[in-house]
């Protein structure tokens, strides 16, 4: 359980009578309703507020059923339904209406950067209280006493993302302050304010929320009937105190085990990755698992593959240009070369470790057809691309961090346009190469695809892809891929990834490291 977790744990338990003790000697819930109600018929009096019509009585009859009777009608109906738990005896259901002064809008003027009274808004409610940060002003003397706000008023977000609406605060009427029209005054009768504060922290009401938001353009709206309309569970005033009392007792306990808990799941999440890495650079390295001298050599391996690509040739399935030979030696004096024809070049400077006497450095090239896939400007995408039946067409935006792939992202190219795309096959490789996803997304494809230009795909000759696929995650091919980076916007040419050095162990070995890396993973997660 995180912190998160435990706090509305514990706000639940508080509004259902689980956090404190009953006290029979407490006035019951009911007597203190029957004293907002002549509360109210006072201050109905004296013209200071208006008769609410939808004014309620909420009582259980004979049959063990909730119903609610409404005062200016007399009309009864159950609303077993609506009742979400059980309260303990001397606790009592009502609406907020009918605990609270009519429901009423903030200022609808045009706020001021300087002047007489703050204007709080949207930002200023933060995790149930009010904050004085970014404020503006209002030098409007009728708004600054209509909306002037007293000790104990809640404020009620009633415009937000869906996350942040329903949000409240308690006013502790320690500055001069009004409120803008964003928000909703909840003034109390009679009735604690941080309990009541504490029940829309709740994860009942946060639910309430969500079920009655109405979703606009850009944000998600709850408007003061609605607000007006929840069911609260009414504790008797002195275990309201006990609870507001009991909460803010444990809730600093509750953040000190949130901030740790925060820290030991980064922690967690770092010595996983850590680990990983480790595990990855230890595999490409020969470290991971023993070399066996039965196995072959990657030499063998590489000999191989050209007879594959020769063959891939021969059917018209690769381009000739992909035969070309690069061969990869230590010389008697110890240092690395590469022979391209006739011509041999020292390449010490690119090899960055040793590896066993049975594997070989080759380039990425050699071992795998590397290309890019196809840009559709948003307006091809509308036109011709968008809702129609075809092959999968897979962007950047559609590799995740996590190595997985959303394939059905609304985008697929019908069989009439595949000859202007290119495709990767399953089982290859997808990878960013171009924008701040670069070397970062990558992910093996179970099905063919067309995809985007910022892409790039490794398609491997021959069962070699899984073992290119981990090199591609290896701290030492993202140092290789980071060293290449060029642009503003950093990126990797195509020309400059097919140049990228990679280990080869024979086939065998690659598929014992291989597999032990799927099993030290699977144990990670």
């Amino acid at each position: 359980m995180n912190g998160k977790q435990l706090k509305n744990s514990i706000l639940q338990w508080a509004i259902q009578g689980k956090l404190v003790p009953q006290d029979p000697n407490d006035e019951p819930a009911s007597v203190l309703l029957d004293k907002i109600r002549q509360e109210k018929e006072r201050l109905i009096k004296e013209k200071k507020i208006k008769r609410d019509k939808n004014a309620s009585i909420i009582y259980r009859g004979e049959d063990n059923s909730y119903y609610e009777k409404m005062l200016a009608t007399g009309e009864v109906k159950c609303i077993n339904e609506e009742v979400p738990f059980e309260i303990p005896q001397g606790w009592e259901w009502c609406r907020l209406r009918d605990v609270i002064y009519p429901p009423k809008y903030g200022t609808s003027s045009k706020s001021l950067s300087n002047g007489d009274v703050p204007v709080l808004r949207m930002g200023n409610i933060q995790d149930g209280e009010v904050v004085y940060d970014k404020l503006v002003f209002s030098n409007n003397v009728e708004d600054n006493r209509k909306y002037l706000l007293q000790d104990g008023d809640l404020l009620f977000n009633r415009t937000n993302s869906a996350e942040l609406v329903g949000k409240t605060a308690i006013f502790k009427g320690n500055r001069h302050v009004i409120y803008a029209g964003y928000l909703i005054l909840l003034r109390p009768i009679k009735t604690n304010s941080e309990y009541l504060n504490y029940i829309f922290s709740s994860p009942y009401v946060r639910s309430y929320c969500k079920e009655v938001k109405t979703i606009g353009v850009q944000q998600c709206n709850i408007n003061a009937e609605k607000v007006s309309q929840l069911l609260v569970p009414i504790a008797p005033f002195e275990e309201q105190m006990r609870i507001a009392d009991k909460i803010k007792e444990v809730l600093p306990s509750v953040d000190k085990y949130s901030i740790s808990q925060y820290n030991l799941d980064l922690l967690n999440v770092s010595l996983s990755e850590c680990l990983k890495k480790s595990i990855l650079q230890e595999a490409i390295q020969g470290r991971l698992v023993p070399q066996i001298a039965e196995e072959g050599t990657a030499k063998e391996l590489l000999e191989r593959i050209k007879k594959e690509k020769q063959k891939l040739v021969k059917e018209g399935k690769l381009k000739k240009s992909a035969l070309a030979t690069s061969v990869i030696f230590r010389g008697d004096d110890n240092k690395y070369y590469e022979q391209i024809g006739q011509s041999i070049k020292h390449i010490d400077d690119e090899i960055p470790f040793e590896i066993p006497h049975n594997w070989q450095w080759t380039r990425l090239s050699y071992i795998s057809s590397i290309y890019t896939g196809n840009s559709i400007s948003e307006a091809e995408k509308r036109a011709k691309f968008m809702g129609v039946q075809g092959r999968y067409y897979i962007g950047t935006k559609d590799v995740g961090f996590d190595n997985k792939i959303v394939y059905d992202n609304g985008i697929s190219i019908p069989l009439q346009y595949e000859r202007d795309f290119r495709i990767a096959l399953a089982n290859s490789i997808l990878m960013c190469i171009e924008g701040g996803s670069a070397g970062k997304k990558i992910a093996v494809l179970n099905q063919d695809v067309c995809f985007g230009n910022k892409l790039c795909c490794f398609s491997p000759f021959m069962e070699i892809g899984k073992f290119i696929y981990y090199y591609l995650q290896s701290p030492s091919f993202i140092d290789l891929f980071n060293q290449n980076k060029t642009g503003i916007i950093g990126g990797v040419s195509i020309a400059k990834v097919k140049n990228i050095v990679i280990p080869l162990p024979p086939l065998m070995e690659q598929q014992r490291i291989v597999a032990q890396i799927d099993g030290l993973f699977e144990q990670l997660r």
